[in-house]
């Protein structure tokens, strides 16, 4: 399956200028054209603004600062996720990895046109008063931050960000309702909703004609929330939800040897005499059992959803579209790969950056002003510029379908046609939604 999102000749359609032999000259034309490629595709540069544009800042001497920017990675003290694989380390830093990168890229920039970035972090006590928090760091004027948060404590934030004009980007929580029904005004989304990826895996199992599904959800909140946007994504693409059943978690340890064998023991159990199905569909945010379903169903089908192919804002898989330079830059700092957690608070931090570029402001209702706008294109190594629903805020992206060592496919599918832009046949569209932050669009 062709790669989608980028030029159909893609670099070769550079340097294919001729039939013959390149002259060392003709070379480094080459070599020119082709470092204007970056992660959103042909740099833009040439093409001036039009009228009604913001110019970006004009460059000033190296040391020189015009603007000073602080972006402040907001989160809470918890347990780390324990992945049921030993495999997967148990992280400490996810998330705050991405907005150190996205600084460091944001500098890169910022440098040559008197911008200095800086980052500050707040990570508040498990039982702590994050509204005392937050309160506090608005009085010392910290305007801008990265939400590292689950949604009761967004929430609780978000009405005083509203109240003090400040942007926080939600890098986190990927509850639907915060996309449809209880809208803030100062939060932008850059974590996918549970929608978003319910619909891209969705679209792909339609373009494989897989549309009968066995689906197994898990008994905690968050398995239940996906498992609630897979049955309306199947509802919205025509997919015929077989089988529909709750795996109960009763607990246990799930890495011990006798753990291993009755989990052996228990999947073929839990999946038997189910109607004839295309494919096992697993909701399982909570890592229980998810990942113990592949190669264990009663009947043989692949597995899709949280374990499987699964539906992704990053992947340490993917390499299109520069992703392997933005890899190796990553590793090179965190000294480990880049995953979903750090990607989204990355795009907030380089969504920002841009906005300042753009608009040679630190002021946050110039910034908001454009992040919300048609104008703002992030460059975030998915074949093509990352922007903003102005009805919700929520980041419009190319979603990747993921195994653990490649990448399958990227939704939208082409077959999946949208008036607007293709991103939105993904998640929560306009009329769908209640919100209207910033008006229709």
């Amino acid at each position: 399956m062709p790669t989608k999102g980028g030029s159909k000749h893609g670099m070769s359609a550079l340097v294919r200028l001729g039939t013959g032999p390149l002259s060392r000259g003709s070379r480094a034309i080459c070599l020119g054209v082709a470092l204007l490629v970056t992660g959103s595709g042909l740099l833009r540069a040439q093409t001036p603004p039009s009228s009604d544009t913001a110019p970006a800042a004009s460059p000033t001497k190296p040391g020189q600062v015009k603007l000073s920017i602080e972006i402040v990675y907001f989160s809470r003290e918890e347990r780390p996720v324990e992945y049921l694989s030993l495999a997967e380390p148990v992280l400490t830093d996810a998330g705050l990895r991405g907005v150190e990168q996205g600084i460091r890229d944001d500098q890169t920039t910022g440098r040559f046109l008197g911008h200095a970035y800086a980052m500050s972090t707040i990570k508040v006590p498990a039982n702590g008063d994050i509204a005392a928090a937050f309160k506090a760091a608005l009085d010392k004027g910290q305007r801008f931050f990265v939400a590292d948060l689950k949604k009761d404590d967004l929430l609780t934030i978000a009405p005083l960000a509203d109240a003090a004009g400040a942007i926080v980007f939600n890098a986190r929580a990927p509850d639907d309702d915060l996309r449809t029904d209880i809208c803030h005004i100062s939060v932008f989304h850059t974590a996918l909703s549970y929608a978003q990826k319910a619909d891209a895996l969705a679209q792909y199992l339609v373009w494989k004609r897989w549309t009968r599904w066995f689906l197994l959800v898990g008994s905690h909140p968050e398995d239940k929330a996906f498992g609630t946007a897979l049955r309306r994504s199947a509802t919205k693409f025509g997919i015929n939800i077989v089988e529909d059943r709750t795996y109960e978690d009763t607990g246990g340890a799930r890495r011990t040897d006798t753990g291993a064998v009755q989990v052996q023991r228990q999947m073929p159990i839990v999946t038997q005499n189910a109607a004839t199905h295309d494919v096992v569909v697993v909701a399982d945010e909570s890592e229980v059992f998810g990942d113990y379903v592949p190669y264990r169903t009663w009947d043989p089908r692949p597995v899709v959803g949280t374990s499987g192919l699964v539906p992704t804002a990053w992947s340490r898989v993917t390499e299109q579209w520069g992703g392997t330079q933005m890899q190796r830059r990553f590793e090179k700092t965190a000294g480990r790969p880049m995953n979903e957690r750090d990607y989204d608070a990355w795009v907030a931090t380089r969504a920002l950056g841009e906005a300042v570029t753009r608009t040679g402001s630190a002021d946050p209702a110039t910034l908001h002003a454009y992040l919300a706008s048609d104008k703002l294109e992030v460059g975030a190594f998915k074949g093509q510029g990352l922007s903003f629903r102005a009805w919700d805020q929520q980041i419009r992206e190319p979603i990747l379908l993921v195994t653990s060592r490649t990448l399958v496919s990227v939704s939208p599918q082409d077959e999946f046609l949208h008036q607007r832009s293709t991103l939105d046949t993904m998640g929560f569209d306009e009329p769908e939604s209640r919100c209207r932050l910033n008006g229709p669009g």
